[in-house]
C-alpha cells in the first residue's frame, strides 16, 4: 500500500472518531447544554463525517486501487496526490474552526467568514487536484 494511501486512510479513521465524538457532543447539548447550545456543531459533524471520514477513505482507496496510469507513473503524480491531501485537510481544519465560531458569534466578526470562504476554496482546490490526477486512470481495459 503506497504511503499516500496510508495517510489518507489513517487520517480518515481519525476523522471518523472525531465525527462520532461530535455526534455524542450534539446529543449532550440537548441534555446538559454543553458546550453552549449557541454553538451549532451540526455542520461540523457532517463535514467531519462526509469530507473527513468518507471522502478521505475513498480517495485513499482510489489512489491505491485504480488502474495504473503508466508503468513509469502508476499513480500519475505523487506531488498532485500530496497537494490534494494537504489542501483537503487544511481546508477541513479551517472549516472546523470557522463554522462553530460563526454560529457562536452570530457572524459579527468578518474574519470568520473570510476563513470559511478560504477553507471552502482550499477544499475545492484539493478536490480538483484529486480529479485532475485521477481522471486519466479511469479507462477501459
Amino acid at each position: 500500500m503506497p504511503p499516500l494511501t496510508r495517510w489518507f486512510i489513517k487520517t480518515s479513521f481519525v476523522y471518523l472518531i472525531l465525527s462520532l465524538f461530535v455526534g455524542v457532543t450534539l446529543g449532550a447539548q440537548l441534555i446538559w447544554n454543553f458546550p453552549p447550545a449557541s454553538i451549532n456543531l451540526t455542520p461540523t459533524y457532517f463535514h467531519l463525517l462526509a469530507e473527513g471520514w468518507i471522502t478521505m477513505l475513498i480517495i485513499g482507496v482510489v489512489f491505491w486501487m485504480f488502474p495504473k496510469f503508466s508503468l513509469q507513473q502508476p499513480r500519475r503524480s505523487l506531488r498532485l496526490g500530496w497537494a490534494s491531501y494537504i489542501l483537503l485537510n487544511l481546508g477541513l481544519l479551517m472549516r472546523l474552526i470557522s463554522e462553530p465560531a460563526i454560529t457562536s458569534m452570530n457572524n459579527t466578526f468578518p474574519l470568520w467568514g473570510i476563513l470559511l470562504t478560504l477553507a471552502a476554496l482550499l477544499q475545492w482546490l484539493g478536490g480538483m487536484a484529486f480529479v485532475f490526477n485521477t481522471w486519466a486512470r479511469v479507462k477501459e481495459k
